[in-house]
C-alpha cells in the first residue's frame, strides 16, 4: 500500500496583502499545489475578510486549486458567484446552512468540489447523509473567525472517527483540518489521516520556503 502523503494547503489570510501575488508565486515555487481561501461575513463569524473580487484577480495569475472556504451565512445566495470568479472547491458550514445537502448539490451543479465543514462543537455525527456527496469534510481544529488560537486537540478524534467511516463505507471524501496548525504539532496531525492541512501564520510568518520546508518535512 502506497503511503498517504498529506498536502499543505497555506491560508492567504495571513499573507502580506501588499506582496500577495509575489508570495503565491513563492508557494508555486515550493510545489504547492492547493491555496487555502477564508471568506468571512461578519455574521456567521465577527470577522470580515475579503470576497470574490480578491478570488479573479487572483485566479489571472495561478492555476492552483481554489480551496475556498465559507464561514458566510446561507453561502448557497453566493455559489454561483464564486464559481464565476474562479473557486474549485467550496467549503460550507454545516452550522451555517438551512439545508445542508442542498447547498452542497448547487455547489456541485455549478461545476465546483463540496466540502462541509464541522465547528469544534459539532460532532461527527451530523455529517451523517451528507458523507456520500462530499469530496471533502474540513474539521476546524479552533473557533472560526477568531485568530491566534491553540489547536483544539479533540479534533483528532473527529479526524480519526472520519477516516474510519470512509474505510468502513468506502467513501472517497478527503480530510481536512484548520487551525492552530504549526511546526510543533504537524506530524501528529498528518499521522491521524488527514488528507490536507491548512496553515496560515506557520507559512506566511517569516520566511515562506524555509517555512514550507520545515512542514512538509513533518508529513
Amino acid at each position: 500500500m502506497e503511503e498517504k502523503i498529506s498536502k499543505l494547503a497555506p491560508s492567504i489570510l495571513s499573507a502580506d496583502f501588499c506582496k500577495l501575488g509575489e508570495q503565491i508565486h513563492e508557494l508555486e515555487e515550493c510545489d504547492i499545489e492547493l491555496l487555502h481561501i477564508d471568506i468571512m461575513d461578519g455574521e456567521f463569524v465577527p470577522s470580515i475578510s475579503f470576497g470574490m473580487p480578491v478570488i479573479k484577480s487572483i485566479r489571472k495569475i495561478t492555476d492552483m486549486f481554489f480551496d475556498v472556504h465559507l464561514m458566510v451565512n446561507e453561502p448557497v445566495r453566493y455559489v454561483e458567484d464564486f464559481a464565476k470568479c474562479g473557486a474549485d472547491l467550496l467549503t460550507v458550514h454545516y452550522e451555517a446552512c438551512k439545508d445542508v445537502r442542498a447547498t452542497l448539490e448547487k455547489i456541485k451543479e455549478a461545476g465546483m468540489k463540496c466540502s462541509v465543514a464541522i465547528s469544534p462543537d459539532t460532532e461527527v455525527s451530523k455529517l451523517e447523509g451528507l458523507l456520500d456527496i462530499v469530496d471533502v469534510v474540513l474539521v476546524m481544529s479552533v473557533y472560526p473567525g477568531f485568530g491566534g488560537q491553540k489547536f483544539i486537540r479533540d479534533s483528532l478524534e473527529k479526524v480519526r472517527k472520519l477516516d474510519n467511516i470512509r474505510k468502513e463505507s468506502k467513501f472517497d471524501f478527503l480530510i481536512e483540518i484548520d487551525g492552530g496548525v504549526n511546526i510543533e504539532n504537524a506530524k501528529e496531525i498528518a499521522e491521524n489521516g488527514v488528507d490536507w492541512i491548512v496553515a496560515g501564520t506557520a507559512v506566511f510568518g517569516g520566511d515562506i520556503k524555509e517555512n514550507i520546508r520545515k512542514l512538509k518535512g513533518e508529513f
